[in-house]
């Protein structure tokens, strides 16, 4: 078996005949979305797309900034950029909060219609005076000029979003429309390296709404149990990639 890709079907691929939850990651859905044939080849055939290689230098900024919003949650207090821009809220403590962030773990909801698990891991999570949950992502990059949400492919970005705010909701949590993108944009105007990386940091605040996800995870179920393998995304390079690879190999 490739380390890039896995084939045949194990405890994690669809069976219409499981009784089980069947488990569904947020970045699942978001593939379901992005091709119904990869999702289909993925979660019910056993054929995974090859995994993007890890940014490890996105997770250590993940990282650090979790530690720094866990000093301000530790003492109750708002981190002095949710003053700057006005945000009346304070990051939200919970035991719980560990396990949201965990990728293994999560924060789950078992949806009875679709007997699918669905679960995604969050970055953060704000509280406001009124009991409100803002759901918080951390995002970075490093392009010249002010970052924004103003691109098409951030439409996953927004999905995100909105799929955790859907899983609060359904967690029975009172989860605000209005979530926020922690935005890190590295600097490349310093006159030297020095050993060090900064980062102009903006929050960038999303009115989410998530009443799309129920639809989905019906259509989601209807693919999975159909025998047949779902029409591929157009625009999908997987697919192009495999059709194109196919002839010539057919023509060889």
């Amino acid at each position: 078996m490739s380390r890039f890709y896995s084939v045949g079907k194990n405890r994690n691929h669809y069976d219409s005949l499981s009784l089980l939850p069947f488990k569904l990651s947020r970045s699942k859905i978001d593939l379901f979305l992005n091709c119904p044939r990869c999702f289909y080849l993925d979660r019910k055939l056993g054929v995974s797309q090859p995994p993007g290689f890890p940014f490890s230098l996105n997770s250590a900024v993940d990282k650090l900034l979790k530690k720094e919003f866990d000093i301000h949650r530790a003492k109750s207090e708002s981190h002095p950029l949710m003053k700057t821009y006005g945000i009346d809220a304070i990051p939200y403590r919970h035991d719980r909060i560990d396990d949201w962030r965990d990728h293994k773990r999560g924060i789950r909801y078992h949806d009875p219609e679709s007997n699918f698990e669905v679960f995604g891991a969050i970055d953060d999570v704000w509280v406001n005076p009124s009991g409100e949950l803002h759901i918080v992502d951390y995002k970075s990059t490093s392009k010249d000029g002010k970052v924004s949400l103003d691109a098409d492919w951030q439409i996953g970005y927004k999905r995100q979003m909105e799929i955790y705010q859907w899983l609060f909701h359904k967690n029975n949590f009172k989860v605000s429309p209005t979530g926020y993108f922690v935005y890190c944009n590295g600097s490349t105007d310093r006159q030297a390296f020095d050993g060090k990386l900064e980062f102009d940091i903006d929050i960038i605040s999303y009115q989410g709404n998530f009443d799309w996800v129920r639809d989905v995870l019906g259509e989601i179920k209807k693919c999975l149990d159909n025998s047949n393998l779902p029409l591929s995304n157009p625009d999908c390079d997987y697919c192009l990639y495999r059709s194109a690879s196919r002839k010539l190999e057919l023509n060889s």
